[in-house]
């Protein structure tokens, strides 16, 4: 009895590692899937947004890799997991609305181009995975399939066709035409790919591709790839 509550005790929860461009709908369909599970959701990107709010709140320069790394090694962010309340907090500042901002979006790859700072706050996500209370948490941005958590049961590679990606994010932004977002959208994945490379799924990691699937189609074959992948592992 002893050994299987300790055994119990032990387990951490299981990742849920979901990666994918911009406009993917890796996000929404992240926290739908989560919320379906009763799972917990972990938004990688907000981190980011959050320590690029930071630096610049600071007043230093999102360029100057040192200055971002200092602001790195002292960055009081809390990140909640529970897919529906998404607040982020810098020590005792709400800063949801704020990371958010059109300033702190273009500083973004500035702080995540920082081999330091990405090996910092990829231990932040693995520590809030491990503390989560619950069995599982869904975990969505860049590189978590590779390099965050390349052992996790479930590695999922969610993407679509760039026209597609760009019609979907425009369609989300009020006021801004499709050509314009495609063009931001090959910029954002064109710098952030020279970090890592999200566009190509890496060996054992599952292809979602949405192009030709609405939204509630993309959720459905999400939980069909994780019933699958959960079930063998644990098998």
């Amino acid at each position: 009895m002893t050994d299987t509550t300790t055994a119990t005790a032990a387990r951490t929860p299981d990742f849920i590692a979901i990666d994918g461009p911009a406009g993917s709908g890796k996000s929404s369909v992240s926290k739908a899937v989560a919320r379906t599970l009763g799972f917990g959701y972990l938004d990688t990107g907000s981190a980011y947004r959050a320590l690029a709010w930071h630096v610049l709140d600071r007043g230093a320069d999102t360029a100057d890799a040192a200055a971002v790394l200092a602001a790195a090694s002292d960055f009081p962010v809390r990140l909640g997991l529970d897919p529906d309340d998404r607040t982020v907090r810098v020590g005792d500042v709400d800063v949801t609305e704020a990371i958010r901002a059109p300033h702190v979006s273009g500083a973004v790859s500035g702080v995540a181009r920082v081999p330091e700072v990405r090996a910092q706050v990829n231990e932040l996500f693995r520590s809030l995975v491990a503390e989560a209370p619950f069995d599982a948490v869904v975990v969505e941005g860049r590189d978590i399939t590779t390099v965050v958590a390349p052992d996790a049961p479930v590695r999922i590679l969610l993407t679509a066709a760039p026209e597609v990606r760009a019609a979907r994010r425009a369609g989300e932004l009020a006021g801004e035409n499709a050509a314009s977002v495609a063009a931001a959208l090959h910029k954002r994945d064109a710098s952030d790919s020279a970090v890592v490379d999200f566009l190509n799924a890496a060996e054992g990691v599952e292809v979602v591709d949405s192009t030709d699937l609405d939204f509630p189609q993309t959720i459905d074959a999400v939980l069909a790839v994780i019933e699958r992948l959960r079930g063998a592992h644990s098998g």
